[in-house]
Protein backbone atom coordinates (compact mmCIF):
# COMPACT_ATOMS: atom_id res chain seq x y z
CA UNK A 1 0.00 0.00 0.00
CA UNK A 2 3.07 2.47 0.98
CA UNK A 3 4.40 1.83 -2.75
CA UNK A 4 1.15 2.95 -4.00
CA UNK A 5 0.78 5.57 -2.20
CA UNK A 6 4.24 6.68 -3.17
CA UNK A 7 3.64 6.63 -6.34
CA UNK A 8 0.36 9.16 -6.23
CA UNK A 9 2.60 11.72 -3.93
CA UNK A 10 5.00 11.32 -6.41
CA UNK A 11 2.99 12.01 -9.38
CA UNK A 12 1.51 15.00 -7.92
CA UNK A 13 5.31 16.34 -7.40
CA UNK A 14 5.93 16.11 -10.72
CA UNK A 15 3.13 17.81 -12.15
CA UNK A 16 3.44 20.98 -9.78
CA UNK A 17 6.77 20.60 -10.50
CA UNK A 18 6.40 20.70 -14.35
CA UNK A 19 4.14 23.72 -13.35
CA UNK A 20 7.15 25.92 -11.57
CA UNK A 21 9.63 24.78 -14.86
CA UNK A 22 7.02 25.91 -17.09
CA UNK A 23 6.50 29.25 -15.25
CA UNK A 24 10.30 30.20 -15.03
CA UNK A 25 10.63 28.80 -18.99
CA UNK A 26 8.09 31.00 -19.94
CA UNK A 27 10.17 34.00 -18.81
CA UNK A 28 13.45 32.75 -19.60
CA UNK A 29 12.47 31.73 -23.21
CA UNK A 30 10.24 34.67 -23.76
CA UNK A 31 7.36 32.29 -24.81
CA UNK A 32 4.63 35.19 -24.85
CA UNK A 33 7.05 37.18 -27.40
CA UNK A 34 7.19 34.14 -29.10
CA UNK A 35 3.99 33.16 -29.58
CA UNK A 36 1.92 36.30 -29.86
CA UNK A 37 4.19 39.43 -30.57
CA UNK A 38 4.19 40.77 -27.12
CA UNK A 39 6.99 43.11 -25.96
CA UNK A 40 9.39 41.12 -24.35
CA UNK A 41 9.68 42.39 -20.89
CA UNK A 42 11.07 40.11 -18.57
CA UNK A 43 9.33 40.22 -14.99
CA UNK A 44 11.10 38.36 -12.46
CA UNK A 45 8.54 39.33 -9.73
CA UNK A 46 5.98 37.57 -11.47
CA UNK A 47 8.03 34.12 -11.66
CA UNK A 48 8.67 34.44 -8.44
CA UNK A 49 5.14 35.04 -7.28
CA UNK A 50 4.13 32.50 -9.67
CA UNK A 51 6.62 30.21 -8.03
CA UNK A 52 5.08 30.93 -4.66
CA UNK A 53 1.76 30.07 -5.21
CA UNK A 54 1.97 27.25 -7.10
CA UNK A 55 4.43 25.64 -4.20
CA UNK A 56 1.39 26.75 -1.86
CA UNK A 57 -1.37 24.85 -3.26
CA UNK A 58 0.99 22.20 -3.87
CA UNK A 59 1.34 22.16 -0.22
CA UNK A 60 -2.22 22.30 0.73
CA UNK A 61 -3.08 19.33 -2.44
CA UNK A 62 0.13 17.24 -0.94
CA UNK A 63 -1.27 17.75 2.56
CA UNK A 64 -5.08 16.64 1.74
CA UNK A 65 -3.91 13.66 -0.69
CA UNK A 66 -2.31 12.49 2.48
CA UNK A 67 -5.27 12.51 4.20
CA UNK A 68 -7.17 11.07 1.67
CA UNK A 69 -4.67 8.09 1.49
CA UNK A 70 -4.46 7.53 4.87
CA UNK A 71 -7.87 7.73 5.42
CA UNK A 72 -8.37 5.08 2.54
CA UNK A 73 -5.60 2.70 4.19
CA UNK A 74 -7.42 2.82 7.96
CA UNK A 75 -10.86 2.34 5.39
CA UNK A 76 -9.38 -0.73 3.88
CA UNK A 77 -8.08 -2.71 7.30
CA UNK A 78 -12.05 -3.24 8.25
CA UNK A 79 -12.78 -6.55 8.39
CA UNK A 80 -15.80 -7.06 6.61
CA UNK A 81 -18.20 -9.43 8.66
CA UNK A 82 -21.41 -11.01 7.36
CA UNK A 83 -24.58 -9.52 9.21
CA UNK A 84 -26.22 -13.04 9.10
CA UNK A 85 -23.58 -15.96 10.34
CA UNK A 86 -20.79 -14.06 11.50
CA UNK A 87 -18.72 -15.10 9.34
CA UNK A 88 -15.26 -13.13 8.12
CA UNK A 89 -13.96 -11.84 4.88
CA UNK A 90 -10.68 -12.43 4.48
CA UNK A 91 -8.78 -12.68 0.90
CA UNK A 92 -11.89 -13.23 -0.23
CA UNK A 93 -12.35 -15.91 1.92
CA UNK A 94 -15.46 -16.38 4.18
CA UNK A 95 -13.70 -17.87 7.73
CA UNK A 96 -15.24 -18.55 10.56
CA UNK A 97 -14.43 -15.48 13.31
CA UNK A 98 -12.88 -18.94 14.88
CA UNK A 99 -10.75 -20.24 11.75
CA UNK A 100 -9.90 -16.11 11.23
CA UNK A 101 -8.10 -15.78 14.40
CA UNK A 102 -6.44 -18.98 14.54
CA UNK A 103 -5.04 -18.32 10.69
CA UNK A 104 -4.77 -14.47 11.10
CA UNK A 105 -2.97 -14.61 14.52
CA UNK A 106 -2.16 -18.09 15.53
CA UNK A 107 -4.84 -17.56 18.68
CA UNK A 108 -6.27 -20.40 20.01
CA UNK A 109 -10.26 -19.65 20.45
CA UNK A 110 -12.18 -20.82 23.26
CA UNK A 111 -16.29 -20.28 23.54
CA UNK A 112 -18.31 -18.92 26.46
CA UNK A 113 -21.26 -16.94 27.14
CA UNK A 114 -20.93 -12.86 27.87
CA UNK A 115 -23.18 -11.38 30.44
CA UNK A 116 -26.27 -10.18 28.24
CA UNK A 117 -26.33 -13.49 26.13
CA UNK A 118 -26.30 -15.31 30.00
CA UNK A 119 -28.80 -12.62 31.24
CA UNK A 120 -30.91 -13.22 28.21
CA UNK A 121 -30.61 -17.10 28.14
CA UNK A 122 -31.87 -17.59 31.63
CA UNK A 123 -34.68 -15.09 30.65
CA UNK A 124 -35.63 -17.56 28.15
CA UNK A 125 -35.23 -20.59 30.44
CA UNK A 126 -37.62 -19.14 33.24
CA UNK A 127 -40.28 -18.39 30.19
CA UNK A 128 -40.13 -21.04 28.22
CA UNK A 129 -38.20 -24.18 29.81
CA UNK A 130 -35.91 -24.11 26.96
CA UNK A 131 -32.13 -22.46 26.11
CA UNK A 132 -32.40 -20.03 23.21
CA UNK A 133 -30.55 -21.22 20.08
CA UNK A 134 -26.89 -19.58 19.75
CA UNK A 135 -26.96 -17.01 17.03
CA UNK A 136 -22.79 -18.31 15.46
CA UNK A 137 -22.46 -20.15 12.68
CA UNK A 138 -21.51 -24.22 13.83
Amino acid sequence: MKTKWNFILWNEALGFSLLIVMSWLTEILHIPHLIFGDPFTPNWHRAVIRTCVVLLIWAWVHWITRRLLKRLHQLEEFLRICGWCRRVCHNDRWLTLEDYFSFKFSTPTSHGMCPDCLAKAVKDLEQDGKPPEPTHPK
